[in-house]
């Protein structure tokens, strides 16, 4: 009797195991190549929360991001998947219609299913190999890091397309984090990374100016904006001087 051949599987969510420099030199796809020209211009990243004691979420994200918000990401922990995609609905809306980058916190898999535009992982999340077997090859990926041996790693990491460096200043986001500072942030600018990078942990408007002392000229915030007694005003005025000299 004749051998038959097991059929490999079809429409499996995870291809074969292919070797990472391999996939990076995958030619970019049109949707990639407009979307990195969008980051390498972005200067403001918010990260909220999905506003439930506000409950104001599609006006919040109105305000700001029609003030020069760029990337707007998603930050509550505990959710479901399916509770976040519904969230992330409301935010991909409004993304679309202020021409601004969504983006999801360390779930490939969440990103995937939103159409998000950005991925960003933490120094335990998953492999930048695994979340682009999962994402593809047209979704933004970011890094966090933390100290100046993570930086390093970051500005040439295969597959990373922009890190953060942070906490510049401890913040209850993260509790218990040791805050590098400024330094971490003069040692990025110093290594002049060719992908775009932000500071994180901390930044407002009453410390902007050290920031941008360091170098940095792209910048993380939360309770800036998701505090302020005018959310989009404060956004406007971050907008304004982190473009300043650009």
């Amino acid at each position: 009797m004749a051998r038959t051949r097991t059929p490999p599987l079809l429409h499996s969510p995870f291809p074969l195991r292919k070797d990472p420099l391999t996939v990076s030199r995958h030619l970019p796809t049109d949707r990639a190549v407009r979307l990195r020209a969008r980051l390498g211009r972005a200067r403001l990243y918010l990260c909220t929360d999905a506003r439930e004691e506000q409950g104001d979420l599609p006006e919040f994200l109105d305000a700001v991001l029609a003030n020069g918000v760029d990337i707007v990401q998603l930050r509550q922990k505990g959710l479901e998947a399916r509770q976040e995609l519904g969230f992330l609905e409301v935010f991909r809306d409004a993304c679309d219609r202020h021409g601004a980058l969504l983006a999801v916190n360390d779930r490939a898999d969440v990103a995937h299913a939103a159409q998000a535009d950005v991925l960003h992982l933490g120094q335990d999340d998953l492999p930048v190999p695994a979340a682009r077997a999962i994402v593809g090859q047209d979704v933004l990926i970011g890094r966090s890091t933390h100290d100046t041996g993570q930086a390093a790693a970051a500005v040439a990491e295969p597959g990373v397309d922009y890190f953060c460096c942070g906490p510049v200043w401890p913040t209850p986001t993260k509790p218990g984090r040791h805050a590098p500072g400024p330094p971490l942030l003069e040692y990025a600018a110093g290594r002049n990374p060719a992908r775009p990078w932000f500071a994180i942990g901390g930044v407002d408007l009453g410390n902007l100016d050290e920031v941008l002392a360091t170098g940095a000229d792209r910048v993380v915030v939360v309770r800036a904006l998701t505090e302020a007694g005018d959310p989009g005003a404060a956004a406007a005025e971050f907008s304004r001087r982190l473009r300043r000299d650009a």
